[in-house]
């Protein structure tokens, strides 16, 4: 039996499909890359939390509480404060290069050559700018967990000793990207995994080793304690140290925020161009 016209509902008409059209929040095209980026990330979320919690207890238990026994018997401080909470917030920077490194190098290249995500992606109305947006995007938000999960492990060390260590996380964010950024660039331009090996050994492995993680750079020769000064990787690790300490310098933090921001931002504009070069034919 039909219903009498006056008691059905209202068809709704090209006017109220404006209103809501209207109404309904923009969604960034970049969002839509991103989202995919997190739907992959539910397969793999359950190792990659446990190995967020599980590294910095092993660090911070063998080298700060372990090495750093031996070191405060014999040093006593170092630059002024116990070797864990020195080594702390460095470890958290250096954990902050490698993921984004990692997050910016084999997924770059398999998004392009194996998989060919970006070209899906360049299928739909999505750009080349917001496949790139979307990745780094995402590479920001797992740092973001990351560090976080990170500072939340030395606060159970008692490392973290100011407030202001809650800045430790973006600061550890900037840092990541401050390498994700140029590597998704240079990733981009290469054909096979050769050159990752050579990065890492010859770049992330001696800035881990040498840019203050471990120990004072003061302590290098001054030749080489100005190339340390030079990396992002050092300034990072003393920004970070610095809020979780609480040993703030407003000029020097400035330095460090500023050179991490610009080379993020001069790695997303090479990104751009490489990514374009590769991507559109």
């Amino acid at each position: 039996m039909t219903a009498p016209a006056e008691l059905r509902p209202p068809v709704p008409g090209p006017a109220a499909a404006a209103i809501r059209q209207r109404w309904r929040p923009a969604t960034p095209p970049w969002a839509r890359a991103l989202g995919y980026w997190m739907y992959q990330y539910k397969t793999t979320w359950r190792g990659s939390i446990t190995t967020s919690f599980l590294y910095p207890v092993l660090y911070l238990s063998a080298m700060g509480v372990g090495l750093g026994t031996l070191v405060n018997r014999h040093a006593h401080l170092v630059d002024k404060v116990t070797y864990i909470d020195f080594l702390a917030p460095g470890l958290l920077a250096a954990t902050a290069m490698q993921i984004g490194g990692n997050d910016a190098m084999y997924p770059v290249m398999g998004a392009i050559k194996w998989v060919r995500t970006y070209f899906a992606m360049l299928a739909t109305p999505l750009g080349v700018g917001d496949v790139l947006m979307g990745h780094l995007a995402w590479i920001a938000l797992r740092l973001t967990g990351v560090t976080a999960i990170y500072l939340g492990i030395m606060a159970l060390f008692g490392t973290v000793h100011s407030p202001f260590a809650l800045l430790a996380v973006p600061a550890g964010v900037l840092t990541g990207m401050a390498f994700a950024a140029p590597i998704a660039a240079f990733a981009a331009t290469q054909t096979n995994d050769v050159a990752f090996a050579a990065l890492y050994r010859f770049g992330l492995i001696p800035l881990f080793l040498f840019s203050g993680t471990f120990f004072p750079v003061t302590q290098l020769p001054g030749w080489l304690q100005a190339v340390a000064e030079a990396t992002p990787l050092y300034h990072g690790v003393a920004l970070c140290r610095g809020l979780t300490l609480g040993q703030l310098a407003a000029g020097p933090d400035v330095v460090h925020v500023a050179y991490l921001a610009i080379l993020t931002v001069l790695g997303f504009v090479v990104a751009g161009r490489t990514f374009r070069a590769r991507l559109v034919t």
